[in-house]
């Protein structure tokens, strides 16, 4: 009983620590998802870049795609991985 208590605990904290550092992107320009680890822990799993390729300013978009374009900023393209 004891070891399957353990090996519980055990597979939560994998799955909670998987959650917390990894995470999938979308590609800003040709729509692939990669994974990719985070270099800080957040609960958030995906993300993506309402701007895309387009030529709008970050100003143009609502508050929700300002903040999840600010996610991606600086989970993804500060990290060097959507080039």
């Amino acid at each position: 009983m004891k070891r399957k208590i353990v090996i519980g605990i055990f597979i939560f904290a994998t799955i909670i620590t998987i959650r917390f550092f990894c995470g999938v992107y979308q590609h800003d320009e040709f729509s692939e998802k990669y994974f990719f680890i985070k270099h800080r822990p957040t609960w958030k799993w995906i993300f993506y870049s309402p701007i895309g390729m387009s030529d709008k300013k970050i100003e143009e978009f609502s508050k929700e795609e300002q903040t999840e374009q600010k996610y991606f900023n600086e989970f993804v393209k500060d990290q060097g991985l959507s080039r």
